[in-house]
């Protein structure tokens, strides 16, 4: 009952939140462009999220992921000064593809820390991305439809993160490298000795949040119509705030989609209504600082409490 209790508490706050946002501001937060609005924004930090789920399950970290989106929307960006927005975009998520492997290659050849290695890309990321224009932004007015179209009614953004999720879902409940992400983070040594290839599978971990890193950053230049050298700031915060409020266990081994997706919302949720209420950005920050610390909390206690009972 209590790991029930424990999955089920992310999506009552999530309720939660929600109703007490529309007691307080229904002319405001009740409309289908407010909700429509966080979607979008949702779909943005909600893929990258999905990646960092992987990393955490299999008991990484990856700090890299806010300068990543911004140096994959600026080469997007720069491409399609040229060639266009096709081969811009194609350009941005091979930037992030080949960002994330380079992080599991020195994560994984040279036996580094992800929390080192990622703490320095995400310096290096940064660095690239101001240098590239000298810290100015590029406009591409014409690339509106990633993050303005629609389908059939339903936003682009929206329809591809819904797409990402069922992916993600799919490949972490019926794949080899789902089940081996699970494997590795409860106990990387017995993964290893029941023949689980850690290297390779970790490898293939980074370089799959690279990739949706890579599609996120063109999602958001896309919504912007502008790709920003600062763009990312504080992305990774709110994204792993999201995949432990969902009740992955940070020290691995524990962790679904739904629940990242659930986390996020709650996170899209709270800003939206902190915005609405006028609360300020910086006051903002407090809060998600304190949600985080609260949900660590939460699963430190679960996994003591785990422990002495013995399961």
């Amino acid at each position: 009952m209590g790991k029930f209790i424990r999955q089920l508490l992310p999506f009552g706050s999530l309720m939660l939140i929600v109703c007490i946002l529309a007691a307080l501001r229904p002319d405001t937060f009740l409309t289908m462009d407010n909700f429509l609005n966080v979607l979008r924004r949702s779909s943005v930090y909600g893929i990258v999220a999905i990646g960092m789920t992987f990393v955490i399950i299999s008991g990484g970290i990856d700090l890299s992921v806010g300068s990543m989106l911004a140096v994959c929307g600026m080469i997007g960006a720069w491409v399609m000064g040229t060639t266009g927005g096709i081969a811009g975009t194609i350009a941005g998520v091979a930037a992030g593809l080949l960002s994330g492997l380079a992080n599991g290659l020195l994560i994984t050849r040279f036996r580094l820390q992800p929390f080192i290695v990622t703490l320095g890309t995400m310096s290096f990321f940064r660095g690239v991305a101001l240098v590239m224009k000298d810290g100015q932004p590029v406009n591409v007015p014409d690339y509106k439809y990633l993050g303005e179209g629609l389908i059939f009614g339903a936003p682009v953004s929206v329809l591809i993160f819904a797409a990402v999720i069922i992916i993600a879902m799919l490949i972490l409940k019926y794949t080899p490298l789902g089940r081996y992400t699970y494997a590795i983070g409860s106990n990387r040594e017995a993964a290893f000795h029941a023949g689980v290839r850690v290297e390779k599978n970790l490898t293939w971990i980074y370089t799959i949040v690279g990739l949706l890193v890579g599609i996120a950053a063109m999602i958001q230049v896309s919504r912007t119509v502008s790709a920003q050298p600062t763009a990312g700031l504080g992305v990774e915060l709110d994204v792993i705030a999201a995949v432990v409020i969902g009740g992955a266990s940070l020290s691995g081994g524990q962790g679904t989609i739904m629940g990242t997706i659930i986390g996020t919302l709650l996170i899209s949720f709270l800003r939206n209504g902190c915005t609405l209420l006028g609360i300020s950005t910086n006051a903002q920050l407090i809060v998600i600082g304190m949600i985080i610390v609260v949900a660590v909390a939460v699963d430190q206690l679960a996994q003591a409490r785990t422990k002495k009972a013995g399961i």
